[in-house]
């Protein structure tokens, strides 16, 4: 019986245990997560969502702050067009994110950054850009395009030194998406170095529509794997969404993925963002507690546990201090549903929104709780203590259990 680690995820003449945590933000997937995957051989993700905010809580920068009092005078206007991003901030911030996580770094694996298009940020194109590019001066390993299209983002590294030096790759959900990537970026001569295939079971946001109980993860897989053969193009393919163990692994594994990418289990890892009251609601959830509903201003479905305190929370919206959702002309969904209820409650007491979230400010905080389908299976990968709270894991618990575990077996902690 074959074990995740009797495979290996080839990037020319170097291979790594086929195993790579996913990039859930705000920082959840931490730099020491990240770089607990790299030591053990594998590959970790950090995520650059609210990057400046990241730095702000790991080496006590005060770039938040100093947005905030610059837009002082905008809070109580409703109107956001004016909140800008100053993009050489931006810049100093994700290099020292990533910087600061490269340094750290030990072992044979690599550590990559997660980057969503949909971060707009009041100038989609400009600040996409300066992240990019940003993390490729600090020297991160490779990046993973998620959350959109990313039609321009190969253009907008490809005049850096590194733009074919490092690993760029991007999560797709379906063969129309990977086929639209690989068509615009044609001219550039330069193909992705590996491609996550995201089903409908993972966590967070969803490529698919409310239809997502449609889809299936291993059917997108061999659809994109039949493609790729027609048009002789050998990109490794990584599965992700709902694996949960080493044998789902290796299923996938054995049918031509080159690795998996998997991100439930560690929400509740030692190194994980998440605080240790959020991580122990992740462990007490039932089937029934997951939802996937589409209050997220992105526009896209997400998948979270039905008692987030985001959920029809009220708050004002936050853009003087975040603002990452602007689009490019400052709009954001969540605050035209808040200023509809503006109207019906002019104080602005008692106000519920149903529609949408601040998910800037409510991820900042843990408050949105966003999680992958197999989440109320954590519980069956841990020991009950006798206060009543689930034991948290190490990441290398974790991580070892899925290369070397068989027959759909979890291994318990000591």
């Amino acid at each position: 019986m074959k074990r995740v680690d009797d495979f290996r995820l080839k990037f020319g003449k170097k291979e790594y245990v086929p195993i790579i945590i996913g990039g859930m933000g705000v920082d959840i997937s931490t730099a020491e997560l990240a770089l607990e995957a790299a030591r053990l051989g594998g590959i970790g993700h950090i995520s650059d969502a609210m990057v400046p905010d990241v730095s702000d809580r790991r080496f006590d920068t005060e770039f938040v702050k100093e947005k905030t009092k610059f837009y002082k005078h905008n809070i109580d206007n409703s109107d956001k067009k004016v909140v800008q991003f100053d993009l050489g901030r931006l810049a100093e911030a994700t290099k020292l994110h990533v910087g600061k996580t490269m340094e750290a770094k030990r072992g044979e694996g690599m550590v990559f950054v997660n980057c969503m298009e949909k971060l707009t940020m009041n100038a989609p194109r400009e600040t996409l850009q300066v992240r990019l590019n940003s993390a490729l001066d600090a020297g991160i390993d490779g990046i993973t395009l998620s959350a959109g299209l990313h039609l321009g983002s190969f253009g907008l590294m490809a005049d850096h030194p590194r733009f074919r030096d490092a690993k760029l790759g991007i999560i797709v959900s379906s063969v129309r998406a990977l086929q639209l990537f690989l068509r615009k970026t044609a001219r550039l001569n330069r193909l992705p170095d590996f491609v996550v295939i995201e089903g409908p079971l993972a966590g967070g946001h969803l490529g698919f529509g409310m239809d997502w109980a449609q889809y299936d993860l291993a059917t997108i897989v061999a659809e994109i794997a039949q493609y790729l053969k027609a048009e002789q193009l050998d990109i490794p393919l990584i599965a992700a969404g709902g694996i949960f163990t080493g044998s789902d692994a290796v299923s996938f594994l054995e049918n031509g993925s080159a690795a998996v990418q998997v991100a439930t289990r560690f929400t509740v890892a030692n190194e994980c963002g998440l605080p240790g009251k959020v991580q122990q609601e992740y462990f007490k959830a039932s089937e029934e507690d997951i939802v996937v509903n589409t209050i997220s201003p992105t526009g896209y479905p997400m998948r979270m546990l039905r008692n987030t305190p985001a959920i029809g929370a009220g708050i004002r919206p936050n853009c003087e201090a975040y603002g990452y959702l602007l689009d490019g002309n400052g709009n954001c969904a969540y605050i035209t549903a808040y200023n509809e209820q503006i109207v019906i409650h002019p104080d602005g007491k008692n106000i519920s929104v149903m529609d949408k979230t601040c998910l800037c400010t409510h991820m900042r905080n843990f408050n949105c709780w966003t999680c992958g389908s197999t989440t109320y299976r954590l519980k069956d990968t841990t020991r009950k203590l006798a206060d009543g709270t689930y034991q948290t894991l190490s990441a290398e618990h974790i991580f070892k259990d899925y290369q070397f575990s068989v027959d759909q077996k979890i291994a318990l902690p000591d």
